[in-house]
């Protein structure tokens, strides 16, 4: 019998149904058994196997067959094919974000009001990369036929509004500031006007967004909006703090019980001020009433409606005061400022008091000085107390520079009060005692109650004329 039909008549090869493996059984315990690694090798090949043979088996089998009698034992193994993985858009931020979440701070805290996350960008800012599909690797069977990969799919950019890409198509960046949304269909856009649906609540938390913002709803005490465009609330704001890089529009009021502050670059338009806090680069604008607040305007403070009630508190207006209404019949102290920036009056108020502060500091390093000197005449000036010296006299001379710049600030601001050509209050309908009028540097008090004026500077004093 030759080695073939011997091979033929002791083993069995088996092929796995996806011809990734193959097996060798002996089906005849026969000690008398023998072969060579190559005579096995083209046993094999005479069934169709001729890649992933293991050399190690082969040898195993040819020098020691009675081991291998009773198992079945694997000769040759494939490869598997690799899928390629798909592309996919990766953005600057996690669009998947469920719920927000209370911001953890240091020590293990939470803030309650930090929950919303918006996801801010600038004009040119990078919101969107496009990872490349990755290609497969085919497998190969015990038989030598090569087994098929799939390839990854390349990902497509959903362009939606206020989106480019660049020019190979494998970034996108957005083309204002805004917020990223992605909207039906997975399109990817940027929106400039972020919406809350309701209060600006514990459900909300606090907002800081790059456009404009639109609370559908009212501001609760304690909670924060701030916006690089608009802030309009189609409701009130309680003790919140509100701050725009333009303007701020409230449907309601601003009933903030002392507490929070609204400042906008721009103008300040609501229905009515009472307790609050409220600034504006150039008008703050009122239908109702503004009772018992701190009122600041650039320009102008206009509160003429049908009511158009201001009493008790300070506003100050870089322009002019228009009501129907100042004060009341009780005296209520109210206070009006015109004729010079608000900013410019509370520069002032810290001027005069640095200059003072450091006057008196001044004072003491004199005295000091004078001290030292006497012990130097004496020649009692020990090295410590010679460098105390030197340090004391460079800060004299800083303090006197300082003195000096305040000083001229002050004289600076001063001059501007001079110019309140344009500064006056007019009151449509009736203004009550108890109310002080400052227009520039000057100052008057209205005793008893007057209709239909209007304050003016005139030839160093303020006087009044009928309201046109």
């Amino acid at each position: 019998m030759s080695t073939s039909e011997t091979l033929q008549s002791h083993l069995v090869v088996q092929l796995a149904p996806d011809k990734l493996t193959a097996t060798i059984q002996f089906n005849v315990a026969d000690e008398q058994f023998s072969c060579t690694e190559g005579q096995l090798e083209e046993f094999l090949k005479s069934h169709g196997i001729c890649y992933g043979i293991s050399r190690d088996m082969l040898r195993n089998i040819a020098q020691r067959p009675s081991a291998y009698f009773y198992s079945q034992n694997v000769i040759a193994q494939g490869e598997l094919p690799v899928h390629g993985e798909d592309g996919h858009i990766r953005f600057s931020y996690d669009m998947n974000e469920g719920e927000y979440r209370p911001v953890e701070l240091e020590g293990g805290k939470i803030d309650f009001k930090e929950v919303t996350q918006l996801k801010n960008v600038k004009r040119g800012q990078l919101i969107a990369e496009k990872v490349p599909a990755r290609a497969g690797v085919a497998g190969k069977s015990v038989t030598g036929d090569v087994i098929t990969c799939r390839n990854g799919k390349e990902a497509y950019f959903k362009i939606g509004k206020n989106v480019v890409l660049n020019p190979e198509q494998s970034a996108m960046y957005a083309t204002i500031d805004g917020l990223i949304s992605l909207t039906d269909k997975s399109k990817i856009n940027v929106f400039p006007i972020f919406e809350v649906n309701g209060d600006v609540d514990y459900k909300i938390g606090n907002i800081d967004f790059v456009g404009t913002v639109v609370v559908r709803g009212n501001v609760l005490t304690g909670f924060r909006i701030k916006a690089s465009g608009d802030i309009r609330v189609i409701g009130g704001v309680e003790g919140a703090i509100l701050e725009s890089d333009g303007s701020i529009e409230i449907t309601g009021g601003i009933l903030a019980s002392n507490k929070g502050y609204v400042k906008a670059s721009r103008n300040v338009k609501c229905s009515f001020i009472q307790d609050s806090n409220v600034s504006a680069g150039e008008d703050v604008l009122v239908s109702q009433s503004i009772m018992h607040s701190h009122v600041r305007a650039g320009r102008n403070v206009v509160c003429s409606g049908p009511k158009g009630l201001l009493v008790g508190g300070n506003i100050q207006a870089g322009d002019r005061v228009v009501a129907r209404t100042i004060g009341n019949t009780m005296s209520t102290a109210t206070t009006l400022e015109v004729g010079v920036r608000p900013e410019l009056r509370a520069e002032l108020s810290e001027l005069r008091l640095q200059i003072k502060n450091t006057v008196d500091n001044l004072d003491k390093t004199e005295k000091a000085l004078k001290l030292l000197d006497q012990l130097a005449a004496v020649g009692q000036l020990t090295p410590d107390k010679m460098a105390m010296r030197i340090k004391l006299t460079s800060t004299k001379r800083a303090a006197v520079e300082e003195i000096a710049a305040a000083k001229d600030r002050v004289l600076e601001i001063e001059k501007s009060l001079e110019d309140t050509d344009r500064a006056k209050i007019d009151v449509v309908n009736v203004v009550y005692g108890g109310t002080k009028i400052v227009i520039g540097r000057y100052t008057r008090f209205v005793k008893d109650a007057t209709q239909r004026v209007s304050f003016r500077y005139f030839e160093g004093d303020i006087v009044m004329a009928p309201y046109v």
